[in-house]
């Protein structure tokens, strides 16, 4: 039996690929035009038409609603936020505590919403655990807590190794740390669900309609143009495919494989009753959730970036690549040493140049965007819609400003990534020293993160 490879992703082989909707038949007008049929995309159709109706709203996308990371993600509904640390640099700490608790609150509204709708996305609010098993993790670890608990994230625990493995059994585990503030859940079934719904409001979707490029008022495409007071860019990793987008964000590769369903015998030596969301404190780190029909999926980097900033086409991913996950999910669970690897995929994640989460109207224009979510975006794009929705509320004079259009990550800029071949020698070299940095920390018992690793935060921007 062979590891399926590619296919979108594993999520889509479970839940079927959906009937394809009409492209765009002709040149049209909107109140909203929406490029992007992603989380996204969808969140922000739904909250704009929730809270004006009458409002003529047009999504275009590319391929299928779900065909990005949307459709291929590790299903973590949780807190974390791309850019907040630095944020607190620039707008103060309390301005970044706000926001830290929008999104606390972002994990509740997800659910809220999926429940109201009558979605039902296998969504189950365990928490995220992230482990650490090696010294250097372990400080890494216990510095994290602190600096979470210092956002205001007073309800999270920091675990020994007794208490860890009382939840999830990774081995060598030394100690982890839990926070409340996540859920696992289907990423396919809630997106179906939430485009559904979308819908159901009144909103129109046109599928395989590629925009090559966006202008103020414009969306242009290759069956004609969507005019509109505002066009919002919901494209993340696959922004660099707009004419003029090529640098703004860097579309990095993240890969996924899922076992078959493990038996009760091997969930007995693992444990993970809780079915947390369960990540580590490595530099090239993992994720993995266990699945509601008793899978574990779990994700890492695999090849980082393609030249060019090119997108794969149907989300194959390199053999070497599924070995090395395997070998993670081994290393983490020895019992998992025989079980079947069902299906293997890729996806791309947007990356700002200066690794922050964004959301911006330009009231000159009428031209919105949100993104660079980094990976952290099953929760942050429904954050990010609801503000998109006030921003529009507040420009067209039908609201002022709100707890969310103040938050500090609104209108932030940000510089353009290099050109090539600068671009691919400094990802490569950025992900090269990450893995080389977590070797050595394997091998040794310094409680020090490795000098190369901190260099490449600071090269590359990460902190």
């Amino acid at each position: 039996m062979s590891t399926v490879n590619g296919g979108i992703s594993y999520w889509y082989a479970n839940e079927g690929i959906p009937a394809p909707r009409e492209p765009l038949p002709a040149d049209a007008t909107a109140d909203v035009c929406i490029v992007g049929g992603g989380y996204t995309g969808l969140w922000t159709a739904y909250y704009l038409k929730k809270a004006v109706p009458f409002l003529n709203i047009t999504v275009l996308e590319a391929k299928f609603c779900g065909y990005g990371a949307s459709g291929r993600n590790g299903g973590w509904l949780y807190n974390g936020i791309a850019g907040r640390d630095r944020y607190a640099k620039l707008h103060g700490h309390d301005a970044a505590v706000r926001l830290q608790q929008a999104m606390n609150d972002t994990v509740d509204e997800v659910v809220r919403v999926a429940a109201e709708e009558g979605i039902d996305a296998n969504i189950h609010q365990g928490g995220v655990l992230e482990v650490a098993y090696t010294p250097a993790q372990l400080a890494r670890l216990k510095t994290f807590h602190a600096v979470e608990a210092a956002f205001g994230e007073k309800d999270r625990l920091l675990l020994g190794a007794r208490d860890t493995a009382e939840r999830i059994r990774v081995t060598g585990a030394v100690g982890s740390a839990w926070t409340p503030h996540g859920a696992r859940l289907h990423p396919v079934k809630l997106l179906k669900g939430l485009s559904a719904a979308v819908e159901a409001l009144g909103v129109t979707i046109h599928e395989s309609t590629p925009v090559t490029e966006i202008k103020p008022k414009h969306a242009i495409t290759p069956y004609g143009t969507v005019r509109a007071p505002y066009i919002l860019r919901c494209t993340e990793g696959f922004t660099a495919n707009i004419k003029g987008q090529k640098r703004s964000w860097l579309p990095l590769n993240s890969s996924m494989i899922v076992t078959e369903p493990l038996p009760q015998s091997v969930w007995d030596t693992i444990g993970w009753e809780g079915r947390e969301n369960l990540g580590d404190m490595a530099h090239a780190y993992m994720y993995a959730q266990r699945t509601a029909d008793d899978r574990i999926a779990l994700g890492g980097r695999g090849v980082p970036y393609r030249f060019g900033s090119k997108t794969d086409n149907d989300g194959r991913t390199q053999p070497a690549t599924i070995e090395a996950l395997r070998e993670i999910l081994v290393r983490f669970f020895p019992t998992t040493a025989g079980v079947h690897i069902d299906h293997a995929w890729s996806g791309v994640l947007g990356v700002p140049r200066d690794w922050c989460s964004t959301v911006t109207l330009d009231r000159s224009t009428g031209l919105g965007w949100a993104g660079g979510y980094v990976g952290s975006g099953v929760a942050t794009t429904n954050l990010a819609a609801r503000t998109l929705r006030d921003l529009i509320q507040q420009d067209s004079g039908q609201s002022g400003p709100t707890d969310l259009t103040t938050l500090p990550w609104v209108d932030h800029k940000v510089r353009k990534w290099e050109p090539e071949p600068l671009r691919w020698l400094g990802v490569q070299g950025m992900y090269a020293a990450y893995r080389g940095a977590d070797r050595r920390e394997s091998a040794g018992h310094d409680t020090r993160t490795d000098r190369v690793a901190r260099i490449a935060d600071r090269i590359s921007g990460r902190h």
